[in-house]
């Protein structure tokens, strides 16, 4: 019984005409039940009477929210969304009374009785605007508030999925990028047999379990991504001698949660372009720091005095910088300091630490 009542409601919410038909359904029969005209009318009577409010209601709404509003009032005419209003007005109140007086009544009133010519009708402006004006746009009013309504809820669920959407990509550019370097590192010291083959492999192991396996959600416990850090350098230490000075500190609560991968991107944008283009010495310095629900990680590293410039640029440090601005808007900064021998990238971003 449960999951019928879910169909049926998947299957109203999927269209949208369905909709609409059901809103006035249901507000037509709370109309007909709500106030009837007489105690000892009979109910065919509040059809036929309130079927002629109704539809006045629908029309004026259906205009006010489809052609007037958009049209005028959201592009900013005002002076040309007052007059239409005006004249909208007048000929919506004018033509339920002709509705009612004309049509519906003589339905289900005795004759003979009193008809309104239609000259008097339209020139009677009080009985126009207290007789029908607001009853007509209170349900016109009504409607646009449950369309707007209904319009926020669906613009920021098609916001979340565009930003679900956009972080998908910028992982899937992310993690091809870190994979190809990675084997193609492995596939250097393969083709020299060196010793430190295995050891790579299996450092690449525990990264790909954490990667493809442990990092799927929106945020992950900080702990989870120092480990990957530390594996990303051991098995970058692997690559180079005793030329590549590398230092890692941490001081922060384990189990702050942090947007996945972001770390690891600076780290691999300063191995690729400091120490993978500084034949010299080159230094890596990485410091992640936490002051209350405040997360610091600084990235430094030497360059080579003549950097080639790459059309590639830094992948991953764009990939990041997108990433923040989808998971952190408003509380994030992110600081590059680059000179003849150095770069520096600083990133700082409001977290929430949970208990263990």
């Amino acid at each position: 019984m449960i999951q019928m009542i879910k169909n049926i409601f998947s299957y109203i919410e999927n269209r949208r005409v369905l909709k609409h038909v059901i809103f006035w359904i249901i507000l037509y029969l709370f109309l007909i039940f709500s106030d009837p005209i007489e105690d000892n009318d009979p109910i065919w009577v509040f059809v036929i009477a309130r079927g002629a409010h109704i539809i006045p209601q629908i029309m004026i709404s259906y205009f006010l929210a489809y052609w007037l509003l958009p049209k005028f009032l959201y592009t900013k005419k005002y002076v040309l969304f007052t007059i239409y209003a005006v004249i909208s007005a007048y000929i919506i109140c004018a033509f339920s009374r002709v509705l009612m007086v004309h049509i519906a009544e003589p339905m289900f009133r005795p004759m003979p009785f009193h008809q309104e010519p239609i000259l008097e009708i339209l020139t009677d402006w009080g009985k126009l605007i207290s007789g029908y004006f607001l009853t007509i746009y209170s349900i016109a009013l009504f409607f646009l508030l449950i369309k707007l309504t209904f319009e926020r809820i669906e613009e920021q669920s098609l916001k979340k999925e565009k930003t679900a959407i956009e972080l998908k990509m910028l992982k899937a550019q992310l993690n091809p990028h870190f994979l190809f370097n990675t084997l193609n590192n492995i596939y250097s010291l393969s083709i020299i047999n060196s010793p430190k083959t295995s050891e790579s492999i299996g450092k690449l192991s525990e990264i790909l379990d954490y990667v493809l396996y442990r990092c799927n959600q929106k945020y992950v416990p900080l702990a989870g991504e120092i480990t990957l850090l530390e594996n990303y350098i051991s098995l970058e230490r692997l690559r180079y001698d005793e030329r590549l000075e590398v230092t890692f500190t941490h001081h922060v609560a384990p189990q702050t949660e942090i947007a996945p991968l972001i770390l690891l991107s600076m780290v691999e944008n300063a191995f690729k372009h400091g120490a993978g283009e500084d034949s010299g010495s080159p230094k890596i310095t990485i410091n992640l720091t936490q002051e209350e629900d405040v997360l610091t990680f600084t990235v430094f590293n030497t360059t080579a005095k003549l950097p080639q410039e790459k059309s590639g640029g830094a992948i991953g440090l764009e990939n990041s910088k997108k990433q923040l601005e989808l998971l952190y808007p408003n509380t994030h900064t992110i600081a590059i300091e680059q000179q003849e021998n150095s770069f520096q990238v600083v990133i700082t971003l409001k977290t929430t630490a949970h208990e263990s």
